[in-house]
């Protein structure tokens, strides 16, 4: 993922977190009678076009719900995944309350320190976490740190 892919998940990521829990809640108390189209139904053929039938287009809308929030748990998990690279105490705070949803003001009124201050550290979570790679194996988790060389 790239600096801005990062960047941009980690902006998100209190909202995102939200949607999933709500989601989640909200089809556990949904009627089970909604998904009767994935039993035997399924197999069957499916009608082209439209339908009027409501409970169908429903499903189809929660279906749609359920890809949308499938795509924000991937983003989530790639924050989440990269969590060990950030080990500075200072970092760990910010990035703590940036998760949280947390504007810059509110994080730097919150550690005492400039508005300035939290952006040039947030830059630096941002880097570290785009730099990061996890290294999963075997169910076994190790870690690597992806190496530029830049030319001076």
């Amino acid at each position: 993922m790239n600096r801005q892919q990062i960047e941009k998940i980690l902006k998100d990521y209190s909202w995102m977190i939200n949607s999933i829990k709500i989601l989640r809640d909200s089809m556990n108390d949904a009627g089970e009678g909604l998904t009767a189209q994935y039993g035997i139904e399924s197999g069957q053929p499916k009608p082209q076009g439209t339908t009027s039938d409501p409970v169908f287009r429903e499903v189809v809308r929660r279906e749609k719900r359920f890809k949308k929030v499938a795509q924000y748990e991937e983003k989530v998990k790639v924050i989440q995944d990269r969590l060990p690279a950030i080990k500075e105490e200072r970092e760990i705070e910010v990035l703590h309350w940036l998760l949280e949803g947390k504007s810059y003001r509110w994080i730097a009124m919150h550690m005492g320190l400039s508005h300035s201050h939290i952006g040039r550290l947030k830059d630096s979570i941002v880097d570290q976490l785009t730099e990061y790679v996890p290294n999963v194996t075997n169910g076994t988790e190790g870690t690597k740190l992806r190496h530029h060389h830049q030319a001076v």
